[in-house]
C-alpha cells in the first residue's frame, strides 16, 4: 500500500494558505460591526449603516483601515479603541494574521438633535 505524498512531507514543504485581502476587509467590517452593536450611541446611527474596512496584507500580516460612523455624543476616542481592539482579536482570530495597525477613521456623526427636525441647526 502506497502512503500519501502529503504524509512524506513536512507540512511546510506542503504548501500555504493564503486568504484573499477581500476576505480579511470583510472579516474586519463584519468584526467592527459587532463592536458598535453596544457602542453608546449606536441607537443614533441608521440601521442600514455599515463599516468599511480595506487591508493590506503581506505574508502573515494585516494592516487594517476601518471607516465607521458613530453616534454623538459618545466618547469617540473610546468607541475607535474598543472597535480597534475587537477588529485586531477578531482578525487574529480567525485568520491567524498579526495585526499591528488599525486605523481607524470616523466619517460621520450621528447626532439625536440632527434627528429632530422642529429643533433647527446644532451648533
Amino acid at each position: 500500500m502506497a502512503t500519501a505524498p502529503s504524509a512524506r512531507m513536512p507540512p511546510a514543504e506542503r504548501g500555504a494558505l493564503r486568504i484573499a485581502d477581500r476576505v480579511v476587509a470583510k472579516i474586519a467590517a463584519q468584526a467592527a460591526g459587532e463592536a458598535l452593536v453596544d457602542a453608546p450611541g449606536a441607537d443614533l446611527v441608521p440601521g442600514d449603516t455599515r463599516p468599511h474596512a480595506t487591508v493590506s496584507v503581506r505574508k502573515d500580516t494585516a494592516r487594517l483601515r476601518l471607516a465607521l460612523e458613530l453616534g454623538y455624543p459618545s466618547d469617540i476616542g473610546a468607541v475607535c479603541g474598543s472597535v480597534r481592539r475587537h477588529v485586531t482579536g477578531r482578525v487574529g482570530a480567525l485568520t491567524g494574521m498579526a495585526v499591528p495597525e488599525v486605523a481607524v477613521e470616523v466619517e460621520r456623526l450621528h447626532s439625536a438633535a440632527g434627528r429632530r427636525k422642529d429643533e433647527g441647526r446644532v451648533q
